[in-house]
């Protein structure tokens, strides 16, 4: 079968680009070292709340001025229920959970986690002034529907 040369061109032309792209991704992938990013910390589930920053669930001001959270999602509840944090500020998250993975939305935001027993899931965010629905988007049982909370972002008195 004779093949013009102008077919040759072309199928040279798309193996060679077909190799550069597989050839790119994986220099990217390999010698780079190219992750997607992540933050792994692990918490053994059964001493969750004699774990630093899980003992006393709530908001927590740092030496260094950062706010963080912290968060134990347990079945069909999140401790606390009620957040409350200043608007506008970086909040640093920190979630993890008991018993079964669990979800952790801010409705209305980009805060969407999964909470996965064992590992405590981390998020910086800040929030405009307002009431946010906290809600479990991962099934976790019969009451599953109940799992819910609530965080308030209040404007600071000076």
């Amino acid at each position: 079968m004779k093949v013009d040369l102008y077919e040759k061109i072309w199928m040279w032309l798309a193996a060679g680009m077909i190799a550069a792209f597989l050839g790119a991704i994986t220099f990217a992938a390999g010698s780079q070292a190219i992750r997607p990013p992540s933050h792994l910390e692990t918490i053994d589930p059964a001493t969750v709340y004699d774990a630093p920053g899980f003992s006393a669930p709530g908001l927590v001001e740092e030496p260094d001025g950062r706010l963080v959270v912290s968060v134990v999602a347990e079945m069909f509840l999140f401790d606390p229920d009620e957040i409350r944090v200043p608007a506008r500020r970086p909040i640093t998250v920190r979630i993890t959970a008991t018993d079964v993975i669990h979800g952790f939305d801010v409705v209305g935001t980009n805060a969407n986690a999964m909470v996965v027993p064992g590992y405590v899931t981390e998020f910086t965010l800040s929030f405009e002034p307002g009431e946010y629905l906290i809600a479990c988007h991962e099934y976790c049982g019969l009451l599953h529907h109940d799992m819910q909370g609530v965080l308030i972002a209040e404007e600071e008195t000076s």
